[in-house]
């Protein structure tokens, strides 16, 4: 099969393609335009209610979420953090005094507390996390007292970043086992970051695997393999989604060369109320539409896994990054939530991800942190 035959099978089989009305329904005031993004086939529109109050589209605030910890303390502190560049904004500056003050008292009062909850060959990592934590906040203190707010969004990032490490220092085991069925294949057991080095230049991806380890294991192995080194953007849309994966050749996906076989992974999307992912069925085959799993896509640079349009277990290595964020197109009412894997969000190199196009040449994929994370 030649070049421009395989495109035009691939056309059908294995893109990412906006459906008729993704290019904009303008409805009545309080209506939502829902996007829908599918692989080979349009897929009904699906409405639901507005929502109760806007997505998060911080891809760090959705991380620091996503991760399975129970720290009524941290998650207050990193709550009250995240809120302070709206309250600079606001110049509520008042509470932005109040609220330093509470969340310095606060772990000076419950350090003790939060090290001996986890175990001893952790607790120095995490005791030099709280003690950065700390310590970044005198400088966030000084620019609130001064009313600067120039510098505060970016000292309560540095903070933040502490208390993300922080709360990473608290999981001490991986939370669960997937299915027997899908045991087998690479699993990433916590969180890597991968740096993409291309054509327009470089990103980081932070890929999750607390939420998606198959998914996310599938990835991390291919790119310690090299596979996306050299491959192209086949399939971009500036204002949506770019799409890379597709190896030379008739195959569309990842064939193992120790097994010579052709390797899938399942669709895989956790809720929040659920410890373990769901597995084989889209929550549009569940009954799920509109709900809102633990990674969405709200976030600019959201990347997932494609897959072919009649089979959503069928995932291989093409993926996708998402490239559109809206408030009238949140996460939870749009058809991609719970129907593709996230594995991962881009968390440096958004100007990269502006700059891409069809054709465009990934350079180098590597693995930066995480490494000894993946287990096959």
């Amino acid at each position: 099969m030649d070049r421009t035959n395989k495109q035009e099978n691939k056309r059908e089989k294995l893109v990412l393609h906006r459906s008729w009305w993704a290019h904009g329904i303008k409805l009545a005031i309080a209506c939502v335009l829902v996007i829908s993004l599918t692989m080979g086939a349009a897929i009904a529109p699906s409405f639901a209610a507005l929502p109760t109050k806007s997505a998060i589209k911080d891809p760090r605030i959705i991380l620091r979420n996503a991760l399975p910890i129970d720290s009524e303390v941290l998650r207050d502190v990193q709550k009250t953090l995240e809120q302070m560049p709206r309250q600079t904004n606001l110049k509520r500056w008042n509470s932005l005094k109040k609220d330093i003050e509470t969340i310095s008292r606060t772990l000076v009062q419950n350090q003790a507390q939060i090290i001996a909850g986890v175990s001893t060959d952790r607790q120095g990592l995490l005791t030099e996390h709280l003690t950065s934590l700390s310590n970044s906040l005198v400088p966030l203190q000084e620019a609130i007292l001064v009313k600067d707010r120039n510098n505060i969004k970016a000292l309560a990032e540095k903070a933040l970043d502490y208390v993300g490490l922080a709360e990473a220092d608290l999981i001490q085991a991986f939370p669960f086992e997937v299915p027997a069925k899908y045991a087998s294949l690479p699993q990433l057991k916590g969180r890597a970051q991968v740096e993409l080095s291309t054509v327009k230049g470089n990103a980081i991806i932070t890929v999750d695997g607390f939420n998606a380890p198959v998914n996310a294991g599938q990835f991390i192995d291919l790119v310690q393999q090299g596979f996306y080194d050299g491959l192209t953007f086949t399939r971009a849309d500036e204002n949506y989604y770019l799409q890379t994966g597709d190896p030379n050749g008739s195959i569309d996906g990842y064939v193992d060369p120790a097994t010579g076989k052709y390797r899938t992974v399942p669709i895989e999307v956790r809720l929040p109320d659920q410890k373990i992912p769901t597995y084989g069925k889209t929550f549009e085959e569940q009954g799920l539409s509109g709900t809102l799993p633990v990674l969405p896509f709200a976030a600019f640079g959201t990347v997932a896994m494609a897959h072919p349009n009649d089979d959503a277990n069928a995932g291989s290595s093409q993926f996708f990054i998402y490239l559109f964020e809206s408030e009238l197109t949140p996460a939870g009412l749009n058809l991609l939530d719970g129907n593709y894997s996230v594995f991962g969000y881009v968390t440096d190199g958004k100007e990269t991800l502006d700059k891409l196009r069809l054709g465009d040449k990934i350079l180098s994929a590597r693995v930066i942190s995480g490494a000894e994370n993946l287990v096959k």
